[in-house]
Parts: structure tokens; C-alpha cells; sequence
């Protein structure tokens, strides 16, 4: 499964929920706070833009946005919401696509690091955010915590959310630090829709290696956007890694 057919037109059209879910207030407000002040007047630039979740709030907070963004449906949905002028968008892969001028920030939320599926990719994907940044600027990554304390031996699969409507699983190879996502949404017919994206996790220590691999410098680690500590119960991490002046 190529990252750039999971993200169709099908699923950059069902991604936007106004207000509710990824893009509640509660959820987005605190992480548009904490890179607002981050980028320090700055300019911030988001790989994998998606359809501008965080990016068109942090545009409206006064903050030069630009992206990078593999998938074109989804950025003709980020095109309903802000014009190129206003967020420039490179279409690439956020492991190599370059964005023209350099930033004080850059910033990749919401697990979509582990959309690339080598450690090499993943590797890549952070010498390019310091390829971008400042003497002193900063990459920020948000990322869960793989949960496979919740994987008895012999068993490969993990519900992780079971509600009316709709089921979700993560399916694990624990070999090759890789897992499958299965969305089921169904109704009171017989038929449910499936749809699956693939992933490869990384610990938290595996990522500050790749850090230092890219000449930068883990600054902070929290539990959340709002700075809560990280703790060996925390279920994600906001990492924030610096370039050295």
C-alpha cells in the first residue's frame, strides 16, 4: 500500500470533521499554542499538511506557514481553506521534498512520521527537517507510545477503539517494528467498509538516535500539548528537537 493511494480523494474527503474529533478545539487549541510559540516569530513549516488541521489556525495566529504534502487530494481540500499565497504548499515526500528559505520551525503531528515505513525513510525524514531549519530552530515531532504492552505473546492483534458504528485494530510484526491500522465503520446492514494504512513504530530512544544521526538535540519531551510529564504510562510524546547555533 503506497502512502499516496491510502490518501484519495475517498479519504481526504471523510478526513475534515469540524469541530469534533482530531479537529475539536480542545484537541487542536493547545497544539497551535505551543508551536505558535515555538516558531518565536518565526517561519514554521508542516510536513505532511494534510488538509491544514493545525496549519490554517496557525496561519491565523500570524505565523508564516509553509507545507510539504504528498497527497494532492488532500491538499485540494487544504485549498478550500487558505489560498497558495497564503500557505505555500511543495507536493513531496516529507522524507526528501525541499521547501524554499529556511525556518524556525518544523513540525510533524499527529503519529505521521511512522507513514514512512524504513528506518532509513524515517532517518531521512529528520536530516530533512534540519536540512530546513535555523541555527537554533526546531523540529517537533508528536508521536503515540506503541503500545505493545497490551500484546500478549502469540497474539498480533490490538483493539484500539470499539464504539458504535465502528471498530478499529492494529495489526503488529513486531519482527520489523511494523503494524497495520484496520478501520471498520458499519450500520445495521450485513456490510462493513474496511479501510487499513500501514506504519512502522518507533520508540522514543530510537527517534533521539535519529535526532543525533541529523545533528540535533532532543530540547523537551512531554506527554501532551500541554506539557503534562512523560512518564513510562504516557500513551504519546511530544518531542521537541533542537539545531545547534
Amino acid at each position: 500500500m503506497r502512502q499516496e493511494d491510502i490518501w484519495d480523494a475517498e479519504i481526504a474527503a471523510q478526513y475534515d470533521t469540524p469541530g469534533t474529533g482530531m479537529f475539536a478545539a480542545e484537541v487542536v487549541d493547545p497544539a497551535v499554542d505551543r508551536l505558535a510559540a515555538l516558531a518565536a516569530r518565526g517561519r514554521a513549516l508542516e510536513f505532511a499538511i494534510g488538509t491544514g488541521r493545525i496549519a490554517v489556525p496557525l496561519a491565523g495566529r500570524g505565523v508564516p506557514v509553509s507545507g510539504i504534502e504528498l497527497s494532492r487530494p488532500m491538499l485540494e481540500r487544504l485549498r478550500t481553506k487558505a489560498d497558495e499565497a497564503t500557505i505555500p504548499v511543495v507536493v513531496g515526500d516529507m522524507a526528501s521534498a525541499t521547501a524554499p528559505g529556511e525556518y524556525t520551525l518544523v513540525y510533524l503531528v499527529f503519529n505521521t512520521i511512522s507513514n514512512l515505513l524504513t528506518q532509513a525513510e524515517q532517518v531521512a525524514c529528520f536530516r530533512n527537517a534540519a536540512r530546513h531549519l535555523t541555527p537554533g530552530g526546531r523540529f517537533v515531532i508528536e508521536l503515540e507510545v506503541p503500545d505493545l504492552r497490551r500484546l500478549p505473546p502469540g497474539q498480533q492483534a490490538v483493539v484500539f477503539t470499539s464504539e458504535p458504528g465502528y471498530l478499529g485494530l492494529d495489526t503488529f510484526d513486531v519482527l520489523n517494528q511494523h503494524l497495520v491500522s484496520h478501520h471498520f465503520r458499519f450500520d445495521e446492514s450485513r456490510r462493513a467498509r474496511l479501510t487499513r494504512s500501514p506504519h512502522r513504530y518507533i520508540w522514543p530512544a530510537e527517534m533521539d538516535l535519529m535526532a543525533q544521526l541529523a545533528g540535533l538535540e532532543l530540547e523537551s519531551r512531554h506527554a501532551d500539548w500541554s506539557g503534562a510529564p512523560f512518564t513510562g504510562e504516557s500513551r504519546s510524546h511530544v518531542s521537541v528537537y533542537r539545531r545547534p547555533e
